[in-house]
């Protein structure tokens, strides 16, 4: 289920081309690059246990702690399912869980100041724009080259917060190409990186028709937080459990400068049973892999 409708079930408001070599692994096969470092922390975007969360989030952020997660991204986008923010923080504190990031709707940029109070109190350093409000195909040039400019503006506020405005790729940020361009680039292009940071949902990439190992070669240094997801193949229409696709996780691990400075969040919005089990499968796989 695509985030935009999932938000309305809660009543809150094909492959593009490829640049260089598509460098990925066989489903259920490791990468030739085998090193020895492995995450120090691994990362949760809510959103993966979405269903569980509408319905008891202090159990499912109890499940989530006890799969082996440190780090949780939230949802001010649903507005965390309505848990006060200090009640949340009692809750985050208890569980031994951070809350480095959140992710936001297009409608929070119309007053930004309540947002950046409740990122104090949960402790938040990113405040990331969760998709443009517009469905697949909708958007055109010029909406992205003017959302870049509000994410710069936002951006310059939350600096002044000691906060981070970032941005998260959909699919159809990559495919269709529109006028004959990436929309992806323009945006990613345009914003200030002084200001703007960028996250790469890996999974998102390759649904879209983008090798994400090509991204981090182009905007590697733009990156500061992860979704970490998987894909069958490129322009697949669902994700799938780590490891399990085409991605090679090791590769892109190696590739990510500064990696225990950075967010890693896995996320997984398609399951072949319940979802707490893939989460746990999601974090055995991640966190013992080599790099």
């Amino acid at each position: 289920m695509h985030r935009r409708t999932f938000l309305a079930s809660l009543g809150v408001a094909a492959a593009a081309a490829r640049l260089g070599g598509c460098a990925t692994a066989s489903p259920g096969t490791a990468s030739s690059s085998t090193g020895t470092r492995r995450l120090k922390r691994v990362g949760i975007q809510l959103y993966t246990l979405r269903d569980d969360a509408k319905n008891n989030l202090e159990a499912t952020l109890t499940d989530i702690a006890s799969a082996g997660y440190k780090d949780v991204e939230l949802l001010s986008s649903m507005r965390n399912f309505g848990m006060p923010p200090a009640q949340l923080r009692q809750l985050l504190d208890r569980l031994g869980l951070r809350a480095p990031s959140t992710h936001i709707g297009s409608e929070a940029f119309d007053n930004l100041g309540p947002l950046f109070d409740e990122a104090a109190t949960l402790g938040h350093q990113y405040i990331v724009l969760a998709s443009l409000p517009y469905g697949p195909g909708k958007a055109t040039l010029d909406d992205y080259r003017r959302w870049a400019d509000r994410l710069n503006e936002a951006g310059r506020q939350a600096r002044a917060r000691n906060l981070w405005m970032a941005f998260h790729d959909e699919a159809y940020d990559f495919s269709p190409l529109v006028e004959g361009q990436m929309p992806y680039d323009i945006l990613a292009d345009r914003t200030d990186p002084s200001l703007v940071r960028l996250q790469l949902d890996t999974g998102n990439a390759a649904m879209g028709g983008r090798d994400p190992l090509e991204l981090m070669r182009k905007y590697g240094s733009r990156y500061y937080s992860f979704h970490i997801k998987d894909a069958a193949r490129l322009g697949a229409p669902n994700d799938t459990e780590l490891g399990k696709g085409m991605i090679d996780f090791r590769r892109l691990l190696a590739m990510i400068p500064d990696i225990d400075d950075k967010y890693l969040f896995v996320e997984q919005e398609s399951y072949p049973g319940a979802p707490i089990d893939s989460v746990r499968r999601d974090f055995a796989y991640i966190s013992s892999l080599q790099f």
